[in-house]
């Protein structure tokens, strides 16, 4: 029985929340304030938003 392929997920890498700037290694993505430093949040279109406490920062638009 033919059905439908399992959609890919895209993989998100440590590397991708960090930038290399001369000699400093500064993040990119924006850390949880609950959190504290090491838990980074995801950017979405509308929002910011924290995988494990939940704490959700909406863009002013």
């Amino acid at each position: 029985m033919a059905g439908k392929a399992p959609a890919k997920k895209s993989s998100v890498s440590k590397k991708d929340a960090y930038k290399v700037e001369g000699d400093k290694v500064v993040r990119v993505k924006p850390v949880c304030p609950k959190c504290g430093p090491g838990v980074f949040m995801a950017v979405h279109k509308d929002r910011k938003a924290c995988g494990r406490c939940g704490y959700t920062e909406f863009n002013k638009e």
